[in-house]
């Protein structure tokens, strides 16, 4: 078969050099940072305030989680023996995961926007000092109309994402600074207690929004799609993909310890209660003043502002792959490339438009709309565990390459925790 230009890049001999494999490494950093975003944030810095380290190990639980979920998907991507993407994977499992899955994407899209564009307006409004939140969210919606698709974004990203490490470094700084209690973090993540209700949410509920933020997101499913993107394929390319999500797992374990160190060591003594992105910035202004607020609130636009672009160009592309198991025609008629669909663009729009009524005064705050909206992604975490179970036992797909029995023993675990910790939320609510 002929080569085609696009796949040198998927057969050329890897860089076996530490650089060279850190310089390869780019889908886990994109992936975890846009699963991330500021769901992660906000129930970090929750739960440190609120709560102590007692629910650590739900976070270590749920990165490891993450971890086996995420590379499961990856290396079904690049190994699976009919060259198939996730989606039309879980469409052999059944021919009703790609409505769920189409559906739950654009659900999830919309209120994962919600959060962030009504917090970018919110840290917008702080920066400027001028106009009301809700008309600094409007702005962001239209610069992203604007710069969406375009190589100008490409700039802006990079410009985001120095002010998330100059953020992230200053809470590093923070955490080091307060003498983290070692002794209960280790009591904490070993402990698997679950603390009486103290803070502004309840406990189950900011568990279950641990959860959905960090083991959960429907953004797990972006992964497989980057993947596919770099153009890794094969055995070749097994060890490099998970190291990648390894390395970003890594990234996010340094990010969530940080912030979980600074809401336990400085918020809560100071009896901060997460309830605004206000009171986050308190952790870094306490101690830095002015500047360590501005430090942060440019950091918290760096992180929310490239998750409503990143949403608005990635969920829609899962979709699309959803919408063609449903309707094969439309595959046959536009191809395999997503983008050349015209639905592409009115579900990016959906995503993009349709959360600014979430800003408007009067409206959820930006800290409980995060809490509720990863709190429900974690309901959707059996129907997805499950249906990966099954996926990547099936010899016929993975052949060697099946899970083993340390990953589906996590995604039982997980199906099951997950199933016990919505229960006793929704009977907290009622």
């Amino acid at each position: 078969m002929e080569q085609k230009e696009g796949d040198k890049a998927a057969v050329a001999t890897p860089d076996r050099s530490f650089m060279g494999r850190i310089r390869n490494f780019g889908p886990g950093i994109v992936a975890v940072l846009s699963m991330m975003g500021a769901g992660d944030l906000v129930t970090a810095s929750v739960s440190g305030s609120s709560y102590g380290y007692n629910l650590m190990w739900l976070l270590a639980l749920s990165l490891i989680v993450r971890f086996v979920i995420v590379n499961l998907m990856g290396r079904y991507q690049i190994l699976n023996l009919k060259g198939q993407t996730i989606v039309e994977g879980y469409n052999d499992v059944s021919k009703y995961y790609p409505w769920f899955i189409g559906i739950a994407i654009l659900v999830s899209g919309h209120f994962f926007n919600a959060y962030m564009i009504t917090g970018a307006g919110e840290a917008l409004a702080w920066i400027f000092s001028v106009g009301h939140p809700f008309l600094w969210s409007c702005a962001v919606v239209l610069l992203s109309l604007f710069v969406i698709g375009r190589n100008v974004y490409n700039t802006i990203e990079k410009l985001l994402k120095l002010l998330l490490v100059l953020m992230t470094t200053a809470f590093l700084g923070l955490a080091i600074y307060s003498v983290p209690d070692v002794g209960g973090i280790v009591k904490g993540t070993v402990g698997f207690g679950i603390p009486s209700d103290t803070g502004a949410f309840g406990v189950f509920a900011v568990a279950l929004s641990l959860i959905g933020a960090v083991a959960g997101s429907m953004a797990n499913f972006l992964y497989p799609y980057f993947v596919k993107e770099k153009g890794w394929k094969g055995v070749r390319h097994k060890r490099i993909q998970r190291n990648d999500i390894l390395f970003g797992i890594c990234a996010a374990i340094v990010i969530n310890l940080t912030v979980w160190v600074v809401g336990a060591e400085i918020l809560s003594p100071n009896d901060i209660e997460v309830n605004s992105l206000e009171d986050i910035s308190k952790a870094l202004s306490l101690h830095l003043g002015t500047f360590g607020a501005v430090v942060f609130y440019l950091g918290a636009f760096g992180i929310l502002y490239s998750s409503v672009i990143g949403y608005a160009n990635g969920f829609p592309k899962i979709i699309i792959d959803c919408l063609h198991m449903v309707r094969p025609e439309r595959r046959e008629k536009f191809g395999r490339k997503f983008d050349d669909d015209p639905w592409f663009k009115w579900f990016s729009l959906f995503i993009l438009i349709s959360p600014i009524i979430w800003p408007i005064p009067g409206m959820p705050g930006f800290v409980e709309m995060a809490i509720f909206v990863t709190g429900m992604q974690a309901v959707v975490v059996p129907i997805t565990a499950i249906g990966l179970m099954i996926l990547v036992n099936k010899s016929s797909h993975l052949g060697e390459h099946k899970a083993s029995l340390a990953e589906n023993t996590v995604l039982v675990l997980t199906t099951a925790l997950a199933i016990w910790v919505s229960i006793k939320a929704v009977m907290g609510w009622f």
